[in-house]
């Protein structure tokens, strides 16, 4: 039986991917080691989202290429030729192909090459798994999307929408809790769609969730704002549940309809402003999360301010910036691309705003008191959460997985800063 070292990169999705894959391995009676120094053999879940993201898999993927390797994730399914340019030994095992973990790492360790990327219908609920936080339960509802964006190669990588059954999800929750966890994210490539292919949808699985009876948080993750006029109202009632963190991550990628039009986006900036101002009128304090592209291929300088207007007036609580590149595979990629140089100025002035907006924003939780579940442990010590998913650091000996009342005395840009108040 082989020691095998698993690290992975990327969204919750794939760290919910390298959870599973180090269950089975477990299951298959080798053991989990913590670094790759100690390894017999290696596995790389890997992200292709960015080019600067793919860049750093591949300086990884050359680190680790003198011990039996196994590249799994997207970037394999998604640019199978540049993995093998770096390495022709390594197996490949794909995002949806989780079935045959225990036969590529056997494979691999007998000196043969394995590749598995075929898309298999096993579902990811219901694996076992070996959690990264002890308190935190990653749950993917679904994998693959129903969009065709002209940037992305998610769709290369995870394929259409298959959505898991809501009972299947809420025992795996069920599971979860009893094993110890206090905060569930419920992951997957496009929450926004979940269950459009088994007549069901999210706010469903959302009440559903939040009405097993047990003291948890809920984390409902990344949707895009194509399928929010679809379930937006439902939605926003399923927030009222103590038990769901008052967050949205819902990426609007570019204030203009133009370019949101070439992108394949298949919403609007209105769709957006919509649900922004609809949970903000029902919840007090409500932390939105979205991402921004700047420099794609047909952004005008007048496109890039409408961005830059819509963060203003919006004034969204997390902002993932990203410098448009050309992924391989993707249509974008062969259209005529903006000046490098452009692209770094017109990231520089978002950078700065959306600092100023974080912030602002932060600040106004100073004096603010309530519960804190601290779920997290960083380089800075123990962070928590309150219940509008803020992060929140204390000078205080704590705990993860212990919840405190917390008096929040400070803000900076990327948290809010607290002492215990019980």
């Amino acid at each position: 039986m082989a020691k095998i070292f698993v690290e992975a990169y990327g969204c919750s999705a794939s760290f919910a991917d390298s959870e599973m894959i180090s269950g089975l391995i477990l299951n298959g009676g080798h053991t989990i080691v913590d670094n790759a120094s100690k390894s017999d053999l290696n596995i790389v879940v890997t992200c292709s989202v960015k080019d600067s993201t793919a860049n750093k898999m591949m300086h990884r993927i050359r680190s680790l290429k003198s011990k039996p390797l196994v590249v799994a994730g997207c970037l394999p399914k998604a640019e199978r030729n540049t993995v093998e340019r770096i390495t022709e030994k390594a197996s490949l095992l794909g995002p949806n192909s989780l079935g045959k973990t225990l036969q590529v790492i056997e494979s691999t360790l007998k000196g043969t090459r394995f590749v598995a990327l075929e898309d298999s219908d096993l579902s990811k609920v219901g694996l076992p798994k070996v959690r990264l936080n002890p308190v935190i339960g990653i749950v993917e509802i679904s994998s693959g999307c129903m969009s065709e964006c002209t940037f992305c190669q998610t769709k290369l990588s995870k394929g259409d929408l298959t959505s898991y059954r809501m009972g299947d999800i809420v025992r795996q929750v069920e599971t979860e809790i009893s094993e110890g966890c206090k905060e569930i994210w419920l992951t997957s490539t496009d929450n926004g769609c979940y269950g459009f292919d088994i007549n069901t949808d999210l706010p469903s699985l959302v009440k559903a969730v939040s009405e097993i009876r047990h003291d948890f948080m809920i984390r409902v993750g990344m949707m895009n704002p194509m399928y929010m006029p679809r379930i937006k109202d439902a939605l926003i009632k399923s927030f009222d549940s103590e038990k769901v963190y008052k967050f949205l991550h819902i990426p609007v990628q570019s204030g203009s309809n133009r370019v949101l039009h070439d992108m394949k986006r298949g919403h609007t900036v209105e769709t957006f402003r919509d649900i922004v101002g609809k949970v903000k009128k029902r919840f007090s304090n409500f932390t939105i999360s979205t991402d921004v592209i700047v420099g794609f291929p047909s952004e005008t300088k007048e496109d890039f301010e409408k961005t830059v207007d819509l963060i203003s007036e919006t004034h969204p609580d997390i902002v993932n910036l990203s410098k448009y590149s050309a992924r391989p595979g993707t249509e974008a990629a062969r259209w005529n691309q903006i000046d490098a140089v452009e692209v770094k100025k017109r990231s520089k002035i978002v950078f700065d705003l959306i600092n100023k907006i974080s912030l602002e924003n932060n600040q106004k939780w100073i004096g603010w008191k309530g519960k804190v579940l601290f779920d997290e442990e960083t380089n800075e010590g123990i962070k928590g959460r309150n219940y509008a998913y803020k992060s929140v650091f204390v000078r205080e000996n704590v705990k993860i997985g212990q919840t405190h009342i917390v008096e929040i005395v400070d803000a900076s840009i990327h948290s809010i800063i607290g002492k215990i108040a019980s």
